[in-house]
């Protein structure tokens, strides 16, 4: 049976850095569609939902940590909607890929993934990344663009032009997606 992982990146993001006014435009209007396909993903039984989340240097930093302090940054209206469930798996991460320095591939692994649904943010780095990582790896991708956020919009397209045509991608719309 074909199983597919949904990989939520990045979303758990305090919104204190340099890019974050850029970011914070391109993600409220991926809320919607996004925490849509999340509760998608729960309600299936071929679908595992996983978060990735940069531990911004704090290597002691837990699930509950990270997501106390995206809701306590500045904007946590960006965040409470996609807060990741209890039940869910959690993967701190360190650097821009989902894969670098993560057990996700061997947990993909022992789920019996074949395919990877990349979503959160940014879309021309830590989505880019962990598609070119999981493509080498030999997962099908797929993105909905509209479940995305870029810094750079014109960069953001790019990135996904470079997964559709690189990386076999399908990119296509959330409601595309696990249907």
């Amino acid at each position: 049976m074909a199983r597919t992982a949904m990989v939520v990146v990045d979303m758990l993001n305090p919104y204190k850095h340099a890019d974050a006014e850029p970011l914070e435009r391109a993600v409220q209007p991926i809320l919607p569609p996004l925490a849509e396909l999340i509760g998608r993903a729960r309600s299936r039984d071929d679908v595992d939902l996983i978060y990735v989340n940069d531990n911004y240097g704090d290597f002691a930093a837990t699930r509950d940590d990270l997501v106390a302090r995206a809701l306590g940054g500045h904007r946590p209206d960006l965040v409470a909607p996609i807060v990741p469930p209890a039940d869910c798996s959690f993967l701190p991460k360190v650097r821009h890929s989902a894969f670098f320095g993560t057990p996700l591939e061997y947990l993909l692994g022992q789920l019996g993934t074949d395919t990877v649904l990349l979503t959160g943010q940014v879309t021309e780095q830590c989505i880019l990344y962990s598609a070119l990582d999981a493509y080498i790896r030999h997962y099908s991708i797929m993105v909905p663009p509209d479940c995305v956020a870029a810094i750079h919009r014109d960069l953001g397209l790019a990135a996904l032009r470079m997964m559709e045509r690189n990386m076999s991608a399908e990119v296509t719309a959330a409601r595309g997606c696990l249907t």
